[in-house]
């Protein structure tokens, strides 16, 4: 669903009335104002909105991709909020999880979280971006969560075994795998990137897109005239679990 800026309210899901921990994945890997990153005001609204239907513990989840500590950077980013666990992903205990896929793209497996694992509802709220005319949207929000740790090169580059499989292929498995109930993409203002990550112009959209993630970056991705590759692999598997009876 789409709103225009100026009409959006968070509408909590019914099933979030009935979650114990909630988990939100905003982009927050550096000090950089939105819309590089997920505004303070969006992750209000949606936690304030929780707040009126839920008691439920709520967690704030992210990882820097060069392993520096998350605390400062949820501090400059004024990511503040009362009642709300800010953790970083370098920091937690891993599980490797399997990928469901028949024929996994890139990754048979993630190393991920485990307080993923207990959390009965997963938010990513990502902000609207573009780079090279490829979606960055709140399915590749999800790249967030795994831990560098993992997945650094041999020289420390950050995602270099995961770029050498094709990173996305990778977010389709990721996708799969660590399936989130819901994606929200903030396009008041547009980030049209250059260079990743704040390399790049901005300029007014005025737009909030919301529902289940592949289908709100399917729906921002048609908005601003793009073909973003990952969503690509994902309708590939999606029709190949279909054809297999394994996907409703």
């Amino acid at each position: 669903m789409i709103y225009r800026s100026e009409d959006f309210t968070f509408e909590p899901p019914p099933r979030i009335k009935w979650a114990r921990r909630i988990l939100i994945k905003p982009c927050a890997s550096y000090a950089y104002p939105y819309p590089v990153t997920t505004s303070k005001d969006i992750l209000q609204r949606v936690i304030s909105s929780i707040r009126k239907v839920s008691e439920a513990d709520i967690i704030l989840l992210e990882g820097n991709p060069l392993q520096e500590p998350m605390k400062p950077l949820y501090r400059a980013l004024s990511y503040d909020f009362p009642r709300v666990l800010t953790l970083d992903c370098n920091d937690s205990v891993l599980v490797e999880v399997e990928n469901p896929l028949p024929r996994p793209f890139a990754m048979s497996t993630f190393w991920l979280p485990n307080v993923l694992l207990y959390c009965d509802y997963l938010i990513s709220v990502a902000p609207f971006k573009v780079f090279s005319r490829q979606g960055n949207f709140s399915v590749r929000n999800l790249l967030g969560l795994l831990p560098i740790s993992k997945y650094r090169g041999d020289n420390g580059t950050p995602w270099e075994p995961l770029i050498n499989l094709g990173m996305d292929k990778v977010i389709a498995d990721l996708y799969f795998t660590l399936p989130f109930d819901l994606g929200i993409i903030d396009g008041r203002q547009k980030f049209m990137g250059i260079n990743e990550p704040a390399e790049g112009s901005v300029e007014d959209y005025g737009k909030i897109f919301i529902g289940e993630p592949y289908a709100v970056d399917c729906e921002a991705s048609r908005e601003v005239g793009v073909l973003t590759e990952y969503l690509q692999w994902i309708e590939i598997a999606r029709s190949q679990m279909e054809e297999a009876g394994e996907y409703q």
